[in-house]
C-alpha cells in the first residue's frame, strides 16, 4: 500500500473518504463497545471476579489513548493507510484471542493491549486527521460529524449482533465473529492513505517539527483546558460503556435491556453526531462542548432520581446517546482551528490520551465501586460533579489560531 501520493493527486471523492473513515470507526468502535456484554460470561468462565476483569477493560481504555498520539505521529510522517491496516489487524487478533485467556494478565493482553491498541491505531485521531486532510475546509464540520456517527452506528449494530450471536451460538463464537467482521473493512485503509506533510505548502520556512508543535500546543492554555474537558468525557463514556450492563443487572432488569441500552446509545449518538457536525460550522465550538457536558450532568441526575424500569433505562440511554460522542467533532475542530492540519493526528491524539486516562478511571473505578459498596451510585455522583466541571472549563477557551513559530530553513 503506497502512502506517498499527495492529496492533490488522489482524486478520491468526499463520499468515499467519509464512507471509508466512518466504516472503520463503525467496526472498531462497535467491537470495543460490545465488549461490555462479555464481562459476565468471562467472569463465569474464568472465575476472576468483576474487579479483575474490569482492570483489563480499564487498561484497554488507557492503552487506546496511549497509542493514539504515537499512531498519529506515525500517520503524519509515513502515511495513514499503513497505520489503519495494522490497527484493524490487531483488533481482529486481540478479539479472537479473548476466549483463550484464563488469567487477568491474559485478558489485559488480549483486551487491553492488542484489541484496544489496534483500535487506537485505527481510532479517531488518525481518522479525523485523514478526513480533514482529504475533505475541503468548508465541509470539515459535517464531515467529522459523519465519521463520528459511523462509530455510533457501529455500536448500534454490533451490540444486538453480539447479544444475538451469544444467545444462538455462545459467547466464544460471538467474539470470533466480531474478529472476522473487523477484517472485512481492511480495504478502507487504502482510500485514506496519504499523510499530512503534503497539506502544508506555500511557506518559505521549514515545517514545524513534531517536538516544536507539541511544545507550542502544551504551552497554550486553551489546549490544556480542552484536554481537561476531554478527560471528563472519557470517564463518563468508559464507565457507561463498560458497566451499563452491570447497572441494568443491579436494577434487576433482564440482560437484553443492557444490550438494547448500548444499542440505543449508539443509535441516538448518530443523531447527536450529525447535529453536532452541523452545529460546529454555526456556533462557537467551546459553547457547544459546555452545553453537552451540562446536559450529561442533568441527564444523570434525573436518572438517579427516577424509578429503574426498562422504559426509564432506554430513555436514559437515548438521552445519553445524544451527547455520548458528540464531543468529538467540536474537540477535533478546535484542535484543527488552533494548530492547523500539519500535526493534527498527533495533537488530537494527545487530547484523546487525556480522554482515555479518564476512561481508565471510569472503567476501573466502576468495578471497584461496585465491589466496595454493592452499587454504582458513587460513580454516578462523581460523574455529575465532573460533568459540571467540564462544562465550566471550556468557557475560557479562545477560539483563535495559535501563532506557530516555524524554524527557519
Amino acid at each position: 500500500m503506497s502512502d506517498s501520493a499527495p492529496p492533490a493527486r488522489r482524486h478520491v471523492g468526499v463520499g468515499w473518504v467519509l464512507l471509508a473513515a466512518a466504516g472503520i470507526f463503525a467496526v472498531t468502535m462497535g467491537a470495543r463497545q460490545s465488549m461490555a456484554l462479555f464481562i459476565s460470561p468471562l467472569n463465569s468462565a474464568t472465575g476472576l471476579g468483576i474487579a479483575s476483569i474490569s482492570l483489563a477493560f480499564a487498561f484497554g481504555q488507557l492503552w487506546w489513548g496511549l497509542t493514539q498520539p504515537f499512531a498519529g505521529m506515525v500517520a503524519d510522517r509515513i502515511g495513514t493507510g499503513r497505520v489503519l491496516l495494522t490497527g484493524m489487524l490487531l483488533v481482529a487478533l486481540g478479539t479472537a484471542l479473548i476466549p483463550f485467556m484464563t488469567t487477568t494478565w491474559g485478558l489485559v493482553l488480549a483486551i487491553g493491549v492488542l484489541a484496544a491498541g489496534g483500535a487506537g491505531m485505527a481510532g479517531p485521531s488518525v481518522l479525523m486527521a485523514a478526513t480533514m486532510r482529504l475533505v475541503p475546509a468548508e465541509k470539515r464540520g459535517i464531515a467529522t460529524g459523519v465519521v463520528n456517527a459511523g462509530g455510533s452506528f457501529g455500536q448500534f449494530v454490533f451490540a444486538p449482533i453480539a447479544q444475538g450471536l451469544t444467545a444462538a451460538a455462545g459467547w466464544v463464537a460471538a467474539l470470533q465473529s466480531l474478529a472476522f467482521i473487523t477484517l472485512l473493512v481492511l480495504p478502507a485503509a487504502w482510500v485514506l492513505r496519504g499523510h499530512a506533510v503534503h497539506a502544508v505548502t506555500g511557506t518559505t520556512h521549514r515545517p514545524q517539527s513534531t517536538r516544536e508543535a507539541l511544545r507550542t500546543a502544551l504551552a497554550d492554555p486553551s489546549y490544556r483546558m480542552l484536554c481537561a474537558g476531554f478527560f471528563v468525557c472519557g470517564f463518563h463514556v468508559a464507565f457507561i460503556g463498560t458497566h451499563l450492563p452491570g447497572v441494568v443487572a443491579s436494577c434487576q432488569l433482564p440482560p437484553a435491556v443492557g444490550a438494547w441500552s448500548l444499542a440505543v446509545i449508539g443509535l441516538f449518538n448518530i443523531v447527536g453526531s450529525f447535529a453536532m457536525g452541523w452545529a460546529v460550522g454555526r456556533w462557537r465550538m467551546k459553547s457547544l462542548l459546555s452545553l453537552v457536558y451540562a446536559a450529561r450532568a442533568v441527564a444523570v441526575l434525573v436518572f438517579l432520581l427516577s424509578p429503574k424500569t426498562e422504559a426509564v433505562m432506554l430513555v436514559f440511554a437515548a438521552v445519553i446517546g445524544l451527547t455520548y460522542l458528540s464531543t468529538v467533532p467540536p474537540t477535533a475542530g478546535l484542535v484543527a482551528k488552533l494548530f492547523g492540519p500539519a500535526h493534527m493526528a498527533m495533537l488530537f491524539g494527545i487530547v484523546m490520551l487525556s480522554h482515555q486516562v479518564g476512561g481508565f478511571l471510569g472503567a476501573w473505578l466502576g468495578g471497584k465501586a461496585f465491589e466496595w459498596t454493592g452499587s454504582y451510585d458513587w460513580m454516578w455522583y462523581a460523574d455529575i460533579v465532573l460533568a459540571v466541571g467540564a462544562a465550566l472549563v471550556h468557557l475560557p477557551i479562545r477560539e483563535a489560531p495559535v501563532r506557530l513559530a516555524p524554524s527557519a530553513a
